[in-house]
């Protein structure tokens, strides 16, 4: 009995650690791979001198490869150590990056999205495989997988951003790999998970067929969702840098309220979905989303449709974790190849949005082109909640458990002394305290978030101290510097202290962290 209870509790710790760490994998790959699809049309234009043509080339073969690869990655998510398969993405990843920083002409660039669109393949196909493990325990893991996943692309994007004027396009690519090559190693500390089942290698692709036919209502709603979100995004960059004539960082700006909702927002949605069941927050998701694209039709500036953005932002937040939940619960054992299908679904709704959008933007206009998406989103409202309950899982999912520590020291059974039966020696001194849990990572994320707002807010009034770190001499900003209006030096002077606060707080906190790890 002690050894059981020992290797349950075991269990039960190791559960969750693998669950941090792969979140914690899925920021750090998140935000380069964001970043990179967002600067490479940028890049190959500009370092390697490649016209629209092969730019579109070199994005199809990303895509391509990735497709390709779905199907395969959800067989191995199924059939082989999870933490290896997303490990080997995130290095293929990290090789891709590299190859990008590397390249001197269109033939290594290709290479690079070969190994880019593979990579990502095995990377998410099986960390979405790995968060599904707990879903049974914790109906809140898909929304952390979001929330981390928003929150690596935004902080990627305002630290990429920022850099690239200092460490050119090279540089920002050897960052993105070096912090995919730091989560493949985190991936693989992570402790193991459940045993593949035996006989899966067989009949791989009748597999796979069996599974998309059994989540084929969900992935029509799926193929819709990225088909609009696709063509709004792409029509979004479309009009702040043609109508609005916003350069790179600018349009980013726009875009990064919406990203910071998304990461903040997803976990509180999914209290809503436990009261009100995932149909009828689908439902209300997708109404939101079409007054979102109605409203882009006539958004008079970049300020307004930032603000819209963060509408559509809390939509998606909403919906996706709720489709990744369905397919995992509706997968059962085959829940690698389920999210394989999932994603290629995806894929290819983003794909036929984005050619949608560039045909329907030139040919009918803006205006024309949200109220398109907006139709779409609007059939989503009655597609998504029947897909729900026509997958039979459970509309309404248990709600999340109350966080617990990190470690709960087991100790073993032993024999009771026949003393402690006698009444003397029952009253005794009373017991000591709980430990009190390690810091919250995720309490340190919204710090970090808090201050990356206000960060934005200072760089906008040209009063960020963390600014003049990366474009005035260093040793001058360090020792000074400060503006000479007053408010402003009061101003510019507390942003300074509150980043070395921030800083010894990130210090702090991660070094409590790794001693509270059991």
């Amino acid at each position: 009995m002690t050894t059981d209870t020992g290797a349950e509790a075991a269990d039960h710790l190791r559960g969750p650690r693998r669950e941090r760490l792969t979140l914690l994998a899925a920021t750090l790959t998140s935000g380069p791979a964001e970043l990179l699809d967002f600067l490479l049309p940028l890049w190959a234009g500009a370092a390697l001198g490649l016209g629209a043509t092969e730019v579109g080339i070199l994005l199809a073969v990303e895509m391509l490869f990735s497709l390709a690869a779905r199907p395969f990655a959800g067989v191995l998510a199924d059939t082989r150590d999870r933490r290896r398969v997303a490990a080997a993405g995130a290095l293929l990843y990290a090789a891709s990056a590299t190859g990008y920083a590397l390249a001197t002409g269109p033939a290594p660039a290709y290479l690079a999205a070969a190994l880019g669109g593979i990579g990502g393949a095995l990377l998410w196909v099986a960390v979405s495989a790995i968060v599904s493990e707990r879903l049974a325990a914790d109906s809140a893991v898909f929304p952390r997988l979001f929330s981390a996943q928003e929150t690596g692309s935004w902080v990627a994007f305002v630290t990429g951003l920022a850099l690239l004027v200092r460490i050119d396009y090279t540089g920002v690519f050897l960052l993105c790999a070096a912090a995919c090559v730091t989560a493949a190693v985190l991936l693989l500390r992570a402790p193991g998970g459940p045993p593949s089942a035996p006989g899966e290698t067989d009949a791989a692709h009748g597999g796979i067929r069996a599974v998309s036919r059994r989540l084929r209502p969900m992935l029509l709603a799926v193929a819709l969702t990225m088909t609009a979100e696709a063509a709004l995004s792409l029509l979004l960059l479309f009009l702040l840098q043609r109508e609005f004539g916003l350069d790179v960082m600018s349009i980013a700006f726009v875009f990064l309220p919406g990203a910071i909702a998304m990461s903040l927002a997803a976990e509180r949605m999914h209290t809503y979905v436990v009261r009100f069941g995932r149909a009828r927050v689908l439902m209300a998701a997708s109404l939101s989303g079409t007054a979102f694209a109605t409203g882009l039709a006539w958004a008079p500036n970049p300020y307004v449709i930032a603000a819209l953005w963060i509408l559509s932002g809390l939509s998606w937040a909403a919906v996706m974790p709720i489709q990744q939940a369905v397919i995992a619960e509706a997968s059962g054992a085959r829940v690698g190849r389920g999210m394989g299908v999932y994603e290629s679904a995806g894929l290819f709704g983003a794909l036929f949005g984005a050619l949608a959008a560039g045909v329907l933007y030139e040919r009918a206009g803006w205006t024309a082109c949200c109220l398109v998406a907006a139709a779409i989103l609007l059939s989503g409202a009655v597609i998504s909640p029947a897909a729900v309950r026509r997958m039979g899982v459970a509309d309404t999912p248990p709600p999340a458990p109350a966080p617990v520590p990190d470690a709960v020291p087991v100790p073993d059974a032993a024999p009771v002394p026949e003393r402690e039966a006698e009444p003397e020696v029952e009253a005794g001194p009373e017991p000591s305290p709980a430990p009190k849990p390690p810091p919250s990572a995720r309490a340190l994320g919204g710090h970090l978030a808090l201050f990356t707002a206000a960060q934005l807010v200072l760089l906008a009034l040209d009063l960020s101290w963390i600014q003049d770190l990366f474009t005035e001499d260093l040793l001058t900003t360090l020792n000074g510097g400060d503006p000479d209006d007053g408010a402003a030096r009061w101003i510019y002077g507390a942003g300074k202290i509150w980043t070395y606060i921030m800083l010894v707080d990130l210090l702090r906190t991660g070094v409590r962290l790794l001693r509270a790890r059991p």
